[in-house]
């Protein structure tokens, strides 16, 4: 069964930091790019960092640019994303998803994803 579990998430004040997790099972991690989307109370999903299967790839989006980093350990199927002097916009379910082929921030092509993590940065 293939699974992805997101945690790290919860409630930090503006300009603080949190961990994200995504731990995955039930495929093989090391040939899949491992993407992290966002959403917002009415907003629509929003591409915020990537990271290709060798490592060699990523993809960060301006609006969290300088501030998130994504990294992964494939000995552990883990992928991290650090997230630093966060904004009270940054308020979302943060989502982790995996793509065979390309690191990218379109949701569609995405084959697997987990169920979300809270963040919440108050001002």
């Amino acid at each position: 069964e293939v699974q992805l579990v997101e945690s790290g998430g919860g409630l930090v004040q503006a300009g603080g930091s949190l961990r994200l997790s995504c731990a995955a099972s039930g495929f093989t991690f090391d040939d899949y790019a491992i993407g992290w989307f966002r959403q917002a109370p009415g907003k629509e999903r929003e591409g915020v960092s990537c990271i290709s299967s060798s490592e060699d790839s990523t993809y960060t989006a301006d609006s969290v640019k300088g501030r998130f980093t994504i990294s992964r350990d494939n000995a552990k199927n883990t992928v991290y994303l650090q997230m630093n002097s966060l904004k009270p916009e940054d308020t979302a379910v943060y989502y982790c998803a995996a793509e065979e082929r390309i690191c990218s921030d379109y949701a569609p092509l995405y084959n697997y994803w987990g169920q979300g993590t809270q963040v919440t940065v108050s001002s």
